[in-house]
């Protein structure tokens, strides 16, 4: 006789406990791959662009590179963080209607946004102008690649993200050949947003879903609790890197934009992997507060500690990195870059920590605190990146910067501590006297 699954018990909660940690080993396991294959690929291309444009360049290129992280996270906020919270692990038929509305929100903010950038490149000309212009050719298909990879990590098939991903490296090749010859910052953000429209494509043969436009209103009305607040909250966190880079390059210079970037893409791997966190760790998080409540305070101390310490031990190994082999990574940018290793990695190392108490914050549904600990964040980040350029330059900053993770850290995890609290006190059931 099949047992009957009692109140809030689903087949995942019955699962015989071995089973259970198989299969977030495996969800995991498929997270990490993904999250190795876009690190990959984002530090060829950093790696790739340093080399044939130089420093000043490299800046223009950093400056596209940094408003489409601003754009990714609107594009989050909207369409697929709520996607992630709401329709992790949940019926086939439920997600295949989420992910098709999630999908044309993305597609959506990509071609609104986009048209905006054209916009804004053919006002400013000069040597940000066409980059702006063909980042905003670009941007739907970057969205909708994003898109894609959230919705499969949301349904536990992670290996479908991590293809997707090596499809658009394997497609980058050729591309990124073709934008050396031509030799422009504008070539290269055609060459690295094209073949992430290869990838786009493919992802509606992965899933069997097309996107719906006009879907979009629906969704992020059903959704505006969550994604309003996630939209400031991701539009803040991007919005500060922006505005520390573009308030960098008037105080130093542009050339300053592109050390910092420099020095940033040697820790490369560990920045791919906290801009792409919430693929795998809410969705994770939010299976445990489902299954084990109890649990999900360690895993987030696992998760963020666990970054922290690696992003600290390879920052040691950069330091041991002859200048010759650095020079062969970065060129001209190398010798600049290298000085700054030390404050960069602790500031990883400070943001690490705090991505493992956001990914709770976020399974939680306590978006009221995310937001709250993100603005804080984002206003330490820019008062610190500013403040330290205008104290000491590039270097300055780079500290700055570094001090205001770890203080913002600080603060995410004493909010997941209350939220925790909160829900425990909400889930006690209540006692009643005869």
């Amino acid at each position: 006789m099949t047992p009957v699954p009692t109140e809030g018990e689903t087949k995942e909660t019955r699962a015989p406990a071995g089973s259970a940690r198989r299969a977030l080993a495996g969800r995991l396991s498929w997270g990490l791959a993904d999250q190795a294959a876009s690190s990959v690929s984002n530090f060829v291309v950093g790696v790739y662009v340093a080399r044939s444009l130089g420093v000043t360049a490299f800046g223009v290129f950093s400056l596209a590179w940094v408003t489409y992280g601003v754009v990714l996270n609107v594009s989050r906020g909207l369409a697929t963080d709520p996607l992630v919270v709401r329709f992790s692990g949940v019926p086939e038929a439920s997600w295949r209607g989420a992910v098709a509305r999630s999908s044309g929100t993305a597609l959506g903010v990509g071609a609104a946004l986009g048209a905006a950038s054209v916009g804004a490149g053919l006002a400013l000309g000069g040597r940000l102008g066409p980059a702006f212009v063909c980042l905003g050719v670009v941007l739907p298909g970057l969205l909708l690649q994003d898109a894609w990879r959230f919705a499969f990590f949301a349904a536990g098939t992670g290996r479908k993200a991590f293809v997707n991903d090596v499809v658009w490296g394997v497609a980058l090749v050729p591309a990124m050949v073709v934008a050396a010859r031509v030799g422009s910052v504008s070539a290269f953000v055609l060459a690295w947003g094209g073949s992430a429209a290869v990838a786009a494509l493919y992802g509606c043969l992965q899933s069997g879903i097309r996107p719906h436009l006009s879907g979009a209103r629906v969704w992020i009305r059903a959704h505006r609790d969550l994604g309003y607040r996630y939209l400031v909250e991701n539009v803040s966190n991007s919005g500060a890197s922006q505005l520390r880079a573009y308030g960098l390059g008037v105080i130093v210079g542009i050339g300053a934009v592109g050390v910092i970037r420099g020095a940033e893409l040697l820790l490369g791997p560990f920045l791919a992997l906290l801009m792409g966190l919430s693929l795998v760790t809410v969705a994770e998080a939010a299976r445990i507060l489902r299954r084990a409540p109890h649990r999900l305070g360690a895993f987030c101390l696992l998760l963020g500690g666990g970054q922290a310490l690696a992003a600290l031990l390879w920052g040691g190994a950069l330091l041991l990195v002859p200048d010759r082999l650095g020079e062969l990574m970065l060129g001209g940018v190398w010798s600049a870059a290298a000085e700054l290793v030390v404050p960069v990695t602790l500031g990883v190392a400070g943001a690490g920590l705090g991505t493992g108490a956001a990914a709770g914050l976020r399974a939680l549904g306590a978006a009221r605190r995310s937001l709250r600990s993100q603005l804080f964040a984002s206003a330490c980040y820019v008062t610190g990146g500013l403040g330290g350029a205008v104290w000491a330059g590039t270097a300055g900053s780079a500290w700055g910067v570094a001090a205001a993770t770890v203080c913002s850290s600080a603060v995410w995890w004493l909010q997941l501590r209350s939220a925790l609290r909160e829900h425990h006190r909400n889930t006690i059931p209540e006692v009643r006297t005869p």
